[in-house]
């Protein structure tokens, strides 16, 4: 495989789009030795078949505001590849959604699906409206603007979307209700939905306890225990809420949560209450986390990321490219034993290749917040046996898909120093499978 000169098509051929192409840069990279193993793979033309999504829907979502306005945005769906199962992904309602960085979510989708063993393929969507400022009326018309032009390439064995970045339980609930009425079908074509009609019990959590089950495995290859462990968290929405509701719950002791707005240290930890109130500030809609900081009578670091503190784990729990080359030399200076990131591709290329060029424990999207899709999948699998699993049972899958994906990145990924590099380990691991039900089911 010509590494760089796939890449440089690719720029040529997608300019700008930097996301996208940053996240294809780091998978051929790590699979590159294992993909030159395999003749047949060129041969096929496997990977030009699997950088390029399979399809991409971009449609105009008119919708009409509190004061009679209307409004227009702009909604997209990428479905990337399902050769292993119905295209699976989130839909991000943001300011900042732009195609190049669905195709990156939708592309680590795809290796991140096939690394729950679960039968899903890689997809995501979303819209650059920002549910910020709006009421649920508004919210309400505009989900619904949004499915009425999604819902004919949508369905329970085609495409199956989720929650993500500005898409909670209300805008689920919202969009489905839409989905119900225009497809006339009851089916687990949403995940993310609530209990009272087909969700599963510990999704809104999923990603941030699958997060920490997989951390603790990481640390258990050094013998190393969570318990009394420092943890800084990116982030206060529910990713970084089921992290810290998961990681004191082992007896650690998170110290920081962050907005745009900064970031709040609280050396006493993150818990009980405080966890709780977590939720009401994202619950509040005004994005920043200054009022915990005044509420606990605890230190506010505004515009500043919590990465300059002194701490044994550091969990980005926000949005892409959070952690960066200078954050990552604070962190190693600071002593820090392991990174993971629970957002998608929280830390900078830059970032990773430093962790791993000081042998720090470091854990990639794909592998480290895999829980919260692997829960979605759970939900399809009691949507389509028409029941419900409890909520010790809906965890006790989930500890055991993150334990299988954790052994299947120390397979690919340890080094003859014994040192596992979880990226390779990832990348390859949800490539060979991709790759092979590819070659199986021929050029299509």
């Amino acid at each position: 495989m010509k590494t760089e000169n796939i890449l440089l098509a690719l720029e040529a051929k997608h300019p700008g789009e930097h996301e996208y192409l940053q996240a294809v840069k780091e998978v051929l990279h790590s699979i590159e030795d294992v993909y030159n193993q395999h003749p047949e793979f060129e041969k096929a033309g496997i990977i030009e078949r699997l950088v390029e999504p399979d399809r991409i829907f971009t449609f105009k979502i008119p919708w009409v505001d509190d004061k009679g306005n209307v409004q227009v945005n702009l909604g997209y769906r990428v479905q990337f590849n399902n050769a292993i199962g119905p295209y699976k992904g989130g839909l991000r309602f943001h300011a900042s959604v732009t195609p190049s960085s669905l195709k990156f979510l939708g592309f680590e989708q795809t290796f991140k699906n096939a690394l729950t063993t679960l039968p899903m393929g890689g997809g995501k969507g979303g819209s650059d409206f920002s549910i910020r400022g709006k009421s649920n009326a508004e919210v309400m018309r505009f989900c619904q603007a949004f499915m009425l032009e999604l819902w004919r390439h949508i369905g329970p064995d085609t495409d199956v979307p989720a929650g993500d970045i500005g898409v909670g339980a209300r805008e689920i609930g919202y969009l489905y209700g839409m989905y119900r009425k225009l497809a006339l079908e009851n089916t687990g074509t949403l995940t993310g939905k609530g209990l009272d009609y087909g969700g599963s019990l510990i999704r809104p959590e999923a990603t941030g306890f699958g997060g920490l089950y997989f951390v603790y495995q990481m640390l258990k290859t050094k013998g190393i225990d969570i318990k009394g462990k420092t943890v800084a968290i990116s982030g206060f929405g529910n990713v970084a809420w089921g992290a810290t509701l998961k990681a004191t719950e082992m007896g650690a002791k998170v110290v920081t949560i962050s907005g745009p707005d900064g970031y709040v240290y609280d050396p006493a930890g993150i818990s009980g209450e405080k966890i709780d109130y977590m939720l009401e500030l994202r619950n509040s809609g005004e994005d920043i986390v200054a009022p915990y900081a005044e509420k606990y009578g605890v230190e506010f670091f505004p515009g500043k990321r919590p990465w300059q503190q002194k701490v044994d784990i550091a969990l980005p729990c926000a949005i892409q490219n959070e952690l960066n080359e200078e954050d990552a030399k604070t962190l190693i200076d600071n002593g820090v034993t392991c990174v993971a990131e629970i957002s998608n591709m929280g830390c900078t290329a830059e970032a990773v290749d430093l962790f791993i060029e000081k042998k720090v424990l470091f854990g990639p999207g794909k592998a480290v917040n895999a829980g919260g899709v692997a829960t979605s999948g759970l939900e399809m699998t009691q949507n389509a046996m028409h029941l419900n699993w409890t909520e010790a049972e809906v965890d006790e899958k989930l500890h055991q898909i993150m334990k299988s994906i954790h052994e299947q990145c120390c397979i690919y990924g340890k080094q003859p120093d014994g040192y596992i590099n979880y990226v390779k380990g990832a990348n390859v691991a949800g490539f060979m499978k991709v790759a092979r039900a590819m070659m199986a089911q021929g050029v299509v």
